[in-house]
């Protein structure tokens, strides 16, 4: 989405926010622009009448957060190997299974060669064969 329909698209919030029926709102963009539709605003005008709309009492909202991965350090990678290594004993595998495993999911030859996500990735394909044959997860 560009950056003009995301402004308008924070103007159409801003009025169901504030609970502008059409007819004021046409009122409130006819008085700070000049025009009946938020369709025809240029640039400026947009910034005007979003300026209008807070000064009204209309607060933006932040973006959520949900969804959004924390970036992994150097410790946590140290931490799924570690996982994937206390898998691999627990099923007597050995780094060989896990590489295989990182070529087939990945098509990467080596577990060491993972990023972060694709490290997450096999801990869960790990747990989940831990749980498919009775073996501890934790």
């Amino acid at each position: 989405m560009n950056t003009r329909n995301t402004q308008l698209s924070k103007i159409h919030i801003a009025k169901k926010d504030l609970g502008l029926d059409d007819e004021t709102y046409r009122a409130l963009l006819d008085r700070i622009s000049g025009v009946q539709s938020a369709k025809d605003l240029k640039p400026l005008q947009i910034g005007a009448v979003l300026a209008e709309l807070q000064r009204l009492g209309w607060k933006p909202k932040r973006a959520s957060k949900a969804g959004r991965k924390a970036p992994v350090t150097p410790v946590d990678r140290q931490k799924l190997m570690s996982k994937v290594g206390a898998f691999l004993a627990e099923a007597k595998r050995t780094w060989a299974y896990a590489d295989g495993m990182a070529l087939r999911m990945f098509k990467v030859e080596r577990v060491d060669w993972l990023d972060s996500e694709q490290l997450r990735k096999l801990v869960a394909a790990l747990t989940y064969d831990a749980k498919r044959h009775g073996r501890p997860t934790k």
